[in-house]
């Protein structure tokens, strides 16, 4: 078999295998909310509600129907692509809050993915490119180091330290409140004041943004460093590396235009796996923050427990994992020819 009949295949099988994920998910999401303690009209009405309200909400919220008929209920909703409507958010639909959110969250993932890849990509080429000496040992450790710290705890401590004793950034919030937030065409703030023409608001927008994106990509940037120092040790072993210091060619030059092109093959695949923690990153650095993004509105909507904002949410962000892992590993194909279904 040709290899992009096998990739066809590989992909076809994939796209085949995405709803029975996120099927699972959902599953998981359903069952592990009502398996937990609490009542969610309680968290709704109160504790000191009368129980003729309570019980007459509770029918109208169809939590009196058996646990198989509200799963068989939410799913067929969920194949029409409705999320339902939030419980604590005075009826809005899950869809306009993800909506509402999203772009922060969007926007906090990229700057903190980009500084994540430019740190931990240098320290593992820097590392790499100087084995068994102290510096190889730093970047290890840091890798170590970085990925296992708490996320919540880093941020906490970052607040501390440049927010409240030394004053450089501002401890949350996205944007200044007694200034008017740029415009909104995407949601993004760096973007759309960068379309309105507004310098102001885009260095004001990045202000507010450094923290929050630099704690969770320098935590994030050990997994791109360990996997960087690795290949790249292993492939400044190999036989054509040899060859090029053979015929007199500069370290530096085998490093970056033999070496690091191999080795950067699978931090495209980490990639892909990495962005299931920058969502779980993101809720934590985002609570830590305050910033308005949907992992911070997750995680109000499980205090409050509100379970179609938190099913809703967990579908959408399983979604967008299974999506981009499909895509990740459709592009790593087409850019390593050595791999092979």
């Amino acid at each position: 078999m040709s290899r992009s009949k096998a990739l066809q295949y590989y992909v076809v099988a994939r796209l085949l295998l995405a709803p029975l994920m996120l099927w699972t998910i959902v599953t998981i999401v359903f069952l592990l909310l009502r398996a937990t303690p609490g009542d969610p009209i309680d968290a709704i009405l109160g504790g000191r509600a009368p129980e003729e309200v309570k019980a007459e909400l509770r029918e109208r919220l169809g939590f009196n129907a058996p646990l198989w008929l509200q799963y068989v209920t939410y799913l067929g909703k969920l194949l029409q692509l409705d999320l339902g409507t939030s419980l604590s958010a005075s009826g809005k639909s899950v869809w306009s809050i993800v909506q509402e959110h999203f772009p922060a969250t969007v926007e906090l993932a990229v700057f903190s993915m980009a500084i994540a890849v430019i740190v931990g990509v240098a320290i593992g080429i820097f590392s790499a490119s100087r084995p068994g000496t102290i510096i190889d040992a730093s970047g290890r450790l840091f890798g170590i180091i970085s990925y296992s710290l708490p996320m919540f705890w880093v941020g906490m401590l970052l607040q501390l330290i440049f927010a409240v004793q030394l004053d450089w950034f501002p401890a949350q919030k996205r944007f200044p409140e007694a200034l008017p937030p740029p415009e909104t065409i995407t949601g993004l703030f760096t973007i759309d004041s960068l379309l309105h023409g507004d310098l102001g608001q885009f260095f004001t927008s990045l202000y507010y943004l450094a923290l929050p994106s630099l704690t969770l990509g320098i935590l994030l940037s050990g997994i791109f460093e360990r996997i960087v120092r690795v290949n790249l040790k292993q492939t400044l072993k190999a036989d054509y590396v040899e060859a090029a210091r053979a015929r007199g060619v500069g370290e530096r030059r085998i490093i970056m235009a033999h070496a690091l092109k191999n080795a950067l093959i699978p931090v495209i695949t980490i990639l892909g796996l990495t962005l299931a923690s920058l969502l779980g990153g993101a809720v934590l650095t985002e609570v830590t923050f305050s910033w308005p993004g949907l992992g911070n509105r997750l995680f109000e909507a499980i205090v409050e427990r509100d379970y179609p904002t938190v099913q809703g949410v967990m579908v959408f962000f399983a979604a967008i994992v299974v999506i981009a892992s499909i895509a990740i590993d459709v592009l790593n194909a087409y850019i390593d020819p050595r791999i092979r279904y």
